[in-house]
């Protein structure tokens, strides 16, 4: 078994060393027109991504309140209005410029990870708060 763990350790290690080869020659070859793109977008990305990670914290009175008035329906709504919300700042991001599957996708996938860090958090937040 530890020859198995070896093993599949030094394949993994070899698959990533060859990802991060092939990025690195990928990114070598990029017009900087394109290079300045993927890091405005990086950076953009990131930044939604600091503000659906501290919204639920920083508004946590509100969130103590919904949790005081015992409803599903006022948590849900609470919810809802963060994850539309963030998924509307997202698209803003992008200057609502969604141009193909791809980049709808990554909208779709980004509401869906807003969503469902949004229900954990304001759940494990009025759970603290009660």
């Amino acid at each position: 078994m530890e020859f198995l763990k070896t093993i599949t350790g030094k394949v993994i290690t070899g698959l990533v060393a060859l990802g991060v080869i092939a990025a690195g020659i990928s990114w070598w070859q990029m017009d900087p027109a394109t290079r300045q793109t993927l890091l405005n977008g990086t950076g953009r990305i990131f930044s939604w991504l600091g503000i659906v990670l501290i919204l639920p914290w920083v508004s946590f009175f509100i969130i103590g309140r919904v949790a005081r008035l015992q409803s599903n329906l006022a948590g849900g709504l609470l919810i809802a209005v963060y994850t539309i919300a963030e998924a509307l700042l997202l698209a803003g991001l992008f200057h609502w410029h969604l141009p193909n599957a791809t980049a709808w996708t990554f909208l779709i996938v980004g509401g869906l990870f807003a969503a469902a860090y949004n229900l954990l958090t304001c759940d494990f937040i009025a759970e603290k708060i009660e």
